[in-house]
Formats: C-alpha cells, structure tokens, sequence
C-alpha cells in the first residue's frame, strides 16, 4: 500500500486557537497512524498547524488520539484528551 493516507478536517478553529481535529477517511490508503510524518507535514505546509498548535485525529475505528507536533515536524502519539 503506498499511497498516502486521506483524511477530513473535522474542527479548524480560524483563529487557530483550538486545537486542529482530523479523521482517518481509510479505505485503499493508509491510515493516519501509518503515515503520521506525512500528514502533519501536509498539514504544516497548509498553514493549519502553526507552531505550538495541538492536533487530533480520529482513526478508523473512532478513537480520537493526539499526533504530537514538534518544530512543525510529528515527535509521536499522545492519549485523546484535549487537557
């Protein structure tokens, strides 16, 4: 499986005050999880995740976790709590 994941803007704060949520569309491409660096340098190059900006995602089987985001690059995972 080689294409990159897809996946929906859920929550977009314009003022990006809030954190960003994403979700997993699935299917034939990869899931977020799997292809994590890609999309949050997707997600960096748009202009959705200044720095210091919190991202969620909601995987495929509807559990909502944290991709942690350092120097606009994915540093690993963190429980979904919005705390």
């Amino acid at each position: 499986m080689s294409r990159h994941a897809r996946y929906a803007i859920i929550e977009d704060d314009l003022l990006q005050e809030e954190p960003l949520v994403i979700q997993d569309v699935g299917g034939q491409y990869r899931t977020i999880t799997n292809d994590a660096e890609w999309v949050v340098e997707q997600l960096v190059r748009e202009g959705h995740l200044p720095a210091g900006r919190r991202l969620f995602y909601i995987d495929t089987d509807g559990q909502k976790d944290e991709l942690q985001v350092k120097d606009g690059r994915f540093a690993g995972f963190a429980p979904g709590t919005r705390a």
